[in-house]
């Protein structure tokens, strides 16, 4: 069983890919309330087990690579080792 994707990042990591996420969120067309949905769910989340890579995963491919792009080396490796850690294949990655 993975250990690490369940393992919180450090605060910094956290708060990082948070703002970068609804960053990325607010930049979608609201008028069915999509994006407010989706930072929503993700404004007020804790950093606890796997909640890091839960924003993560509201993403598609294209989005994952905008957000890693947004990212600082450090929470972009961090991302990266718990992807591996839950048993995604490398080729798939794009952080």
């Amino acid at each position: 069983m993975p250990k690490l994707f369940y393992t919180p990042p450090t605060r910094k990591q956290f708060d990082e890919l948070k703002n970068r996420a609804i960053d990325i969120w607010n930049t979608y067309d609201n008028e069915f309330g999509y994006a407010d949905e989706k930072i929503n769910k993700i404004k007020d989340i804790e950093n606890i087990q796997d909640n890091f890579m839960y924003m993560v995963a509201m993403f598609d491919i294209d989005n994952q690579a905008k957000l890693a792009m947004s990212l600082t080396e450090e929470t972009r490796l961090s991302v990266r080792q718990r992807m591996v850690d839950g048993g995604v294949d490398e080729r798939y990655i794009v952080f």
